[in-house]
């Protein structure tokens, strides 16, 4: 490992000196390899796909990645997501009864998947978790849907009000199922995005993407998800199926540190869409790599505080800094701490204070919020007083 000299730049306003922007140098490391070349992704008969970094949600690889299409089943990532949500904050409780209404029960049919909750029977929050996450059940989604918002339609408006909280731009959902609607359509980035959400936010409720089976009422059903049963690396997230839709599939999968998401819309048959599916995978973990830049709560810098008890803050990161790159990269990783100017107390531990920047060929390549490590009180009136006069006198020069 090779270090080098990074200056901490300051974002420095309009009025400020010169002089008050310095800051001092300090030693950080970076990172060399041998060059490799990039080789081309695979050509995939379906509509659309990505693949995904889940570290820094950098796309890959991508095919049409922002044209609006129908998820089928994949929309019950947005039910699950809003019902494990729920369960998190206290909203729902896991043993939480749940009644099957006449307007969400499931009669059973070749195009329709279920659950099977008898009507008017009921199953707990966590059952109907299970069932739409492992059975695709359509029951469980409306029947969830029906618990948390009193209807449908109110639900779908909560999925939208997710969507745009989390950043998926070109999505509109209609039901909570996926069944064919009108003006109900997502993308294969805002799908990627929804399952880099879904594995960060409710990690106490994502493995049960990889649970193989599950049975309710007797009925024993499979995960749907073929790369479950073929590759021990893949953990999640979701098939779907319709005639306007295709064969579409969601799917995350782990090697060492480096986490890639994918997802295809369209393929022709249940089969291509898991054989591109490890196509795509295999693509991505054969040509990247994750790198750990900088691991978190450790000092990287003290900077000045002005009006404070103490004199400076540590600083340092909240999460493991880590980079996905390409394999083999001959240029190094350059890191760099950009600190915000005149920090004054009060300081609260954890509070952004700046932010943490990596490099490669002065391109920015990812960068993670840079916060105090501990608390800085405010100073008393004299000390303040004493912090005045040295900015005055400061800022003259």
């Amino acid at each position: 490992m090779l270090g080098s000299l990074c200056l901490i730049h300051v974002l420095e306003p309009p009025r400020m000196t010169r002089k008050s922007a310095l800051a001092a140098l300090l030693l950080l490391p970076s990172f060399t390899y041998a060059a490799t070349v990039l080789s081309a992704p695979p050509e995939l008969n379906n509509k659309s796909y990505v693949l995904m970094d889940y570290e820094t949600g950098q796309l890959l690889a991508a095919k049409n990645e922002n044209e609006k299409l129908a998820p089928a089943s994949m929309t019950k990532m947005m039910t699950s997501y809003i019902i494990e949500q729920k369960l998190l904050s206290g909203d729902l409780t896991e043993d939480e009864k749940v009644r099957m209404n006449e307007s969400a029960w499931c009669r059973g049919s070749s195009t329709e998947s279920c659950m099977y909750v008898p009507l008017n029977g009921t199953a707990t929050a966590l059952e109907m978790l299970r069932g739409i996450i492992i059975q695709s059940g359509n029951d469980a989604s409306k029947a969830m849907a029906e618990h948390i918002a009193g209807n449908e339609g109110t639900f779908a408006h909560m999925m939208n009000e997710e969507a745009k909280r989390i950043g998926m731009t070109n999505t509109s959902f209609i039901n909570s199922t996926g069944m064919p609607a009108e003006g109900h359509y997502s993308t294969a980035k805002d799908m990627a995005t929804l399952a880099q959400h879904i594995i960060h936010d409710s990690s106490k409720y994502y493995p049960i993407y990889s649970e193989k089976e599950f049975t309710f009422n007797g009925i024993k059903q499979g995960n749907r998800n073929a790369l479950l049963y073929t590759d021990p690396s893949v953990d999640g997230l979701k098939t779907g199926h319709t005639d306007e839709a295709g064969y579409c599939l969601t799917t995350s999968a782990k090697r060492g540190p480096l986490r890639l998401i994918s997802v295809i819309f369209g393929a022709p048959s249940m089969n291509e869409r898991a054989s591109q599916t490890r196509e795509i995978l295999a693509w991505g973990y054969a040509n990247f790599e994750t790198v750990k830049v900088q691991p978190a709560n450790q000092v990287l810098a003290k900077a000045k505080v002005w009006y404070g008890k103490d004199n400076d803050v540590q600083i340092g990161l909240a999460e493991n800094f880590n980079v996905t790159m390409q394999k083999g990269q001959a240029n190094a990783i350059k890191t760099q701490l950009v600190v915000q100017p005149k920090l004054t107390a009060p300081l609260k531990k954890g509070q952004v204070i700046g932010k943490f920047v990596a490099s490669i060929d002065g391109k920015v390549i990812s960068e993670k919020p840079l916060v105090a490590l501990q608390d800085v009180e405010e100073a008393g009136f004299f000390a303040k007083m004493m912090d005045h006069i040295k900015q005055f006198f400061s800022n003259l020069f």
